[in-house]
């Protein structure tokens, strides 16, 4: 049997929202809508938190996610690669309990309307493809040919210039499709990303995911955003 690792990283320090992870949203904390997901999944043969702090290690042990380690607070900076945070747990697990899985699914607890589902249907695309990485987009929210420049004395301009007889420039149905990533699913063979330690490899593909199971959770508005939606989705 393939040995597949589910790892949710949630550090404590947000500048953004302090513990962000437990907030509640839709009745519990925003960390065990993604705990539940990955249980619910049938991909996983553990399912890990790597945290720096302590409260959240306790929240997620109660919703059933294993904590077998707190994470160094070197690797828990606004600015740690998230690479680094990825093989410390591979390595800890290796080294203090003899386990190495062939995959790591990283699930990030900002996504909390990524479901069992794009979890299991992200892992048949990765075995399928052979693929060294997949990892979760949507449709972009805003096209690039939409974007534009505001200069300081707030003058507008374009930022992609085009031809004004490029019809698909103004024609929305005819546009090409633009893919941003969405935080919620990050899939990596082990021995790749081990050997490589790049989040992006040769061998990467994408699982499209709605825009509506797409909320990356950033900001208090955000966390407003998602609190609806999971109220009005699950709780009676």
């Amino acid at each position: 049997m393939t040995k597949v690792l589910g790892l949710i990283t949630a550090r404590g320090g947000s500048k953004g929202i302090p513990k962000k992870n437990i907030e509640h949203v839709g009745g519990k904390p925003l960390i065990a809508w993604t705990i539940e997901a990955a249980l619910k999944s049938n991909v996983f043969d553990r399912v890990v938190v790597s945290t720096d702090n302590n409260e959240i290690a306790g929240v997620a042990q109660k919703w059933g996610a294993e904590v077998p380690f707190i994470r160094p607070g070197r690797l828990s900076k606004d600015d740690s690669p998230h690479v680094d945070v990825l093989i410390h747990a591979i390595n800890w697990l290796q080294e203090k309990e003899d386990y190495l899985p062939e995959f790591l699914m990283l699930l990030q607890p900002t996504s909390p309307l990524r479901t069992s589902e794009d979890i299991d249907k992200s892992f048949e695309l990765a075995v399928d493809r052979k693929a060294d990485c997949v990892i979760s987009v949507q449709e972009a929210l805003s096209h690039p040919y939409s974007v534009m420049q505001v200069a300081e004395d707030q003058k507008l301009s374009e930022f992609l210039m085009s031809s004004e007889d490029d019809a698909s420039y103004q024609r929305r149905q005819v546009r090409p499709k633009f893919y941003s990533l969405n935080g919620a699913i990050f899939i990596f063979k082990v021995d790749v990303l081990l050997r490589n330690k790049n989040t992006y490899p040769e061998l990467t593909f994408t699982y499209v995911m709605p825009k509506e199971r797409s909320l990356d959770v950033d900001t208090s508005w955000d966390l407003h955003i998602a609190n609806l939606i999971l109220n009005h989705l699950y709780v009676k």
